[in-house]
């Protein structure tokens, strides 16, 4: 028998009386040691389908219509309260996509490794800290015996889902779900988390469902796929049928949405707007009582790049290589060493009511929409929030005629500026993101990971988008990606960084055709 059989399962959302139903007759099987990925877009039903497998989701407003969800032979969706929290954990296990949402802001990481080990294997401390550090270790965390004392916000966002991995692998399921386990880590972490899952598969004949919008991972690791598209599954077939022969047009349609194209050609001739000379950001060292310096970490060391009007630079590197530290250095929210001239001013040397009025002039989009934009405001006023602290003098009819042609730009509907952001897909979420920053008219945006969490199609969208607004506006890009097909896509130049080191730097095309060192030639490989 199947380790999970799905059958004609149908999920639908009860609410005022009314059923609307995102999942509609969907099948498929997950053997013991086999991977099965579940592909599609955002909204087609892949989450929902994930957290319904160990019936996370509250009922009512969630509803079965029809379908069975058997596990072991076990029919999940008639179990009752005990039976269910004998299989959550213990034999099922789940990675969430989002580890900051995931993991206790209050407590260290070794208290909620500590919790799963306690809970679920009943282990005591010193045994279940040998077993912490042996799992970390093994998805990747550096320094593994001093990071158990971190809590979430002190760990780069590659790192906080690698700690995700090894709380659900503490437990040993039968069978883990992993719902996009893999979007916020850069290349190389990426490939040891597909090997180490490989590996944990066969040692312990574990079933893996694998969900995901990135048809390399799907290639590399899952033995079958089910694709499914506005709640249907509409094509199921092994991996290797489904890459050589797609069936389905919009199997099709996912298959063709990776990056292409080069950026467009800038004027040589053009004067530098951005001239960074060897900047460096360290961290101070405070231990004992007292909290004294004992030394620094140096998150970034002499970096110094021009960027000219309309063009734009990639910032590569794996998690904690200090790309975003890069970015919070050159907006001048951290100290930091060596100088920054923007458009012939010298912002190393000013104060924060000096940088007020260039803050206009250079604007951010951040990796995460959902986190980035306020729940609680509509459109309208995330996006004019900007107009009221730099230009006071406009009146509210004004402002929204500019949030209007901003949303417009971006190829949004100016009649959906009166809703909250929940409800709009992950890739609305971020265009709204880009209106907010484009309404400033800025020279230079630095976009930190913008579409590391979105589907390939989106992606290709929001890529389209960002070159038509830099040829519009001459806008300047400040690149950071962990994604090189689409740093490759969209940048001119490009700065490969590890553990605060410039490893390699050049024009875009330059290094990729002819990479100079190991560590970049690495990267490309695994890309």
């Amino acid at each position: 028998m199947s380790l999970l059989i799905v059958k004609d399962l149908s999920i639908a959302f009860r609410q005022a009386g009314q059923d609307r139903q995102v999942v509609d007759n969907l099948s498929f099987t997950v053997e013991a040691g086999e991977t099965r990925a579940l592909v599609g877009e955002s909204g087609s039903g892949k989450s929902v389908t994930a957290l319904s497998l160990m019936r996370l989701l509250p009922t009512p407003p969630v509803i079965y219509p029809q379908g069975e969800i058997l596990f072991s032979g076990q029919d999940v969706l008639k179990a009752d309260e005990r039976l269910l929290r004998s299989l959550r954990g213990n034999r099922m296990a789940m990675i969430f996509q989002e580890p900051m949402v995931s993991l206790n802001p209050l407590h260290t990481i070794e208290k909620q490794l500590y919790e799963v080990l306690s809970l679920h294997r009943g282990m005591r401390k010193e045994a279940a800290r040998a077993e912490m550090l042996t799992c970390l270790d093994r998805v990747g965390i550096r320094e593994a015996t001093r990071r158990l004392n971190d809590f979430p916000h002190q760990l780069s966002g590659g790192e906080r889902q690698r700690v995700m991995i090894a709380m659900a692998l503490l437990t040993q399921p039968e069978l883990l779900i992993a719902d996009e386990p893999t979007t916020a880590l850069d290349v190389t972490v990426q490939a040891q988390i597909l090997s180490l899952l490989k590996e944990l598969k066969q040692e312990m004949n574990m079933g893996l469902l694998f969900i995901t919008h990135n048809l390399n991972i799907v290639s590399r690791l899952a033995d079958n796929v089910t694709v499914m598209c506005n709640g249907q599954g509409v094509e199921s077939n092994s991996t290797r049928e489904l890459f050589s022969r797609p069936q389905h047009p919009y199997t099709q349609k996912l298959l063709d949405a990776e990056p292409d194209g080069r950026p467009d050609p800038i004027d040589d001739e053009v004067q530098p707007l951005l001239n960074v000379e060897k900047l460096q950001v360290a961290f101070p060292i405070k231990r004992g009582l007292l909290r004294r310096v004992t030394g620094y970490h140096h998150a970034l060391r002499s970096l110094s790049f021009q960027l000219r009007p309309g063009e734009s630079l990639g910032l590569v590197g794996e998690s904690g290589s200090g790309k975003s530290t890069t970015g919070l250095a050159l907006l001048r929210l951290i100290a930091s060493g060596g100088e920054i001239w923007f458009d012939g001013q010298p912002l190393h040397q000013w104060d924060r009511r000096q940088m007020l009025p260039v803050r206009r002039q250079i604007q951010v989009v951040f990796q995460d929409p959902n986190s980035a934009l306020n729940p609680r405001l509509t459109i309208q006023q995330i996006i004019e929030e900007g107009l009221q602290v730099h230009h006071p003098d406009l009146n509210a009819m004004q402002r929204e005629t500019r949030v209007i042609a901003a949303m417009e730009e971006v190829g949004l509907d100016a009649a959906t500026r009166h809703r909250y952001p929940a409800e709009f897909s992950g890739g609305q979420r971020q265009r709204i993101a880009i209106a907010r920053a484009l309404i400033l008219q800025p020279r230079l945006i630095i976009l930190d990971e913008p579409t590391s969490s979105l589907d390939r199609s989106v992606q290709k969208q929001i890529l389209a988008l960002l070159k038509k607004l830099q040829q519009q506006h001459r806008l300047a890009y400040i690149f950071i990606s962990h994604d090189l097909q689409v740093v490759r896509s969209l940048c001119h130049q490009v700065v490969v960084l590890r553990r605060g080191e410039v490893v390699e730097q050049g024009e875009c095309e330059a290094v990729f055709a002819a990479p100079e060192q190991a560590y970049t030639r690495q990267l490309l490989s695994l890309a």
